[in-house]
């Protein structure tokens, strides 16, 4: 692709965005719909931290200002946040299909709901659901031992303990009455979300179309079971004795409840669809972001048997026999790491997008108001400027040393700024858990080297990421 360069409003005295050619009509469409990420990683590694990306045909063409380095995530994500909002259509299509929960909320209804949700998130609270976790890993493991031929599909795997995982924090003993309904509807409406949120020209929703029809379906369903969970217990009160174990290691109540009982210093609680709201949201990021992590995790110690032994002898020194608890996290250094780098290999959330409020300036260029902003952790997690060989898998990187070395946004696989993912705590505890309890028992063997990826609502494997497990022996 040959590049030009394009002025664009001058803002403090900022030169406008290096910008790629495309095509004269689509402009770059064509290339994102192909590979999205290989394209951004081109523009950075061609034309710098700061590009301009056009897309769409001529009257419908939507101009992105693609921010690449750690010092620009910092200043959309946090120094600038307010100049930076979820005002995209991709974020308007997730909220048109998943509910205005934290995710896509913005100015008092977002603060709203955080202060409302932020103390069911505190560390003391999340630990309590580490024995849920575990027992959902021991499931899996009960499932490898009868595995064919002694392979699993680890992106398969990863996506259903992790959606057990949370579903039985949400919902307690609901968990079964809502997993087969959103494995198989999820899939449907996030293709919808993200077919929706990168077209230039969309049909309204209600129109009868093919495409509407099966994600208006899906949404029903989804929906449904949500709500009869939420009206059910509600009529029973707030006693939830079926869920994770509490911090004390005694009984507690699972989130749904925590939820429905949540009020602010005002009185202030969630309604039936805002409960709804911040359940899809939830499931949501709780499931799919971890079950990323975690499977390109045992994916690439798969192809790595020297770290891989390494994290092993970890996890079998601290934990021995005995089930993983909470306090376990600290004392799991390396495994922690070796998480780490796959968040920053494979982050979750590859690239997202804010919309500037003003005009303002960016690593010394224009970025005028109104301008879509993308930020691509996929390629600021693999910028030369930060990471040497970048593209190698290397845990060490995420020693406290080497992070001191870094610009804060050098890695951000959890956002940042005041809108930083409520959840990542969790998603630590949840994902270094069951990496321990699933490594302390297999050996790995990756079989399916190249895995094509898809960067939608969240980065998705679209083949098979096979692994050869054998039982470690003792």
């Amino acid at each position: 692709m040959a590049a030009r360069t394009s002025m664009g409003t001058g803002v403090g005295g900022g030169a406008g965005f290096p910008s790629m050619e495309g095509n004269p009509l689509l402009g770059s469409l064509l290339e994102l719909k192909a590979d999205a990420l290989g394209t951004y990683l081109r523009a950075q590694r061609r034309h710098g931290d700061v590009v301009r990306i056009d897309v769409g045909p001529p009257g419908l063409r939507m101009e992105m200002y693609c921010v690449f380095s750690a010092e620009g995530a910092q200043q959309v994500l946090a120094s600038e946040a307010a100049n930076f909002r979820k005002d995209n259509p991709f974020y308007e299509e997730i909220r048109e299909s998943f509910g205005n929960g934290l995710l896509t909320a913005q100015d008092a209804d977002y603060l709203r709901q955080r202060r409302l949700v932020q103390p069911l998130f505190t560390r003391r609270r999340v630990d309590g659901y580490a024995g849920a976790v575990a027992e959902e890993a021991a499931a899996t493991l009960a499932s490898w031992a009868r595995a064919r031929d002694g392979i699993v599909d680890v992106s398969d795997e990863m996506m259903h303990l992790a959606l057990r995982a949370v579903s039985r924090i949400l919902f307690g003993a609901d968990t079964d009455a809502t997993v087969d309904v959103v494995h198989r509807c999820f899939p449907v409406i996030t293709e919808y979300v993200l077919r929706r949120g990168y077209s230039p020209l969309n049909s309204p929703r209600s129109w009868p179309t093919p495409g509407n029809r099966r994600a208006a379906a899906a949404t029903e369903e989804l929906y449904g079971v949500c709500d009869r969970i939420i009206a059910e217990r509600r009529a029973r009160g707030t006693d939830g004795p079926d869920g994770p174990d509490g911090p004390d290691g005694e009984p507690g109540e699972d989130l749904l409840t925590l939820l429905a009982g949540a009020q602010g210093s005002d009185g202030a609680s969630f309604d039936a669809a805002e409960l709804r709201d911040q359940v899809l949201i939830f499931l949501l990021a709780g499931h799919e972001t971890t079950a990323t992590s975690l499977a390109f995790a045992l994916h690439l110690l798969g192809r790595h048997p020297e770290e891989q032994a390494r994290a092993r002898e970890e996890a079998v020194r601290v934990l021995g026999g005995r089930t993983p608890e909470a306090a376990d996290l600290e004392r799991l250094p390396y495994l922690t790491r070796v998480l780490k780098e796959a968040m920053r290999l494979y982050p979750a959330a590859p690239v997202f997008g804010r919309n500037a409020v003003a005009a303002t300036e960016i690593d010394g260029h224009a970025v005028p108001a109104g301008a879509t902003v993308i930020l691509a952790p996929w390629v600021t997690h693999r910028h030369p400027g930060y990471w040497s060989d970048p593209d190698r898998f290397d845990p060490d990187r995420f020693t406290p040393e080497a992070e001191a070395g870094r610009p804060r946004y050098a890695w951000f696989p959890f956002g940042g700024g005041p809108r930083a993912c409520i959840g990542q705590h969790f998603s630590m505890l949840e994902s270094v858990i069951a990496l321990a309890m699933l490594l302390r028992e297999y050996e790995i063997e990756t079989v399916d080297t190249e895995v094509p990826l898809s960067a939608g609502i969240t980065l998705r494997a679209m083949g098979p990421m096979r692994c050869r497990i054998r039982p470690v022996e003792r």
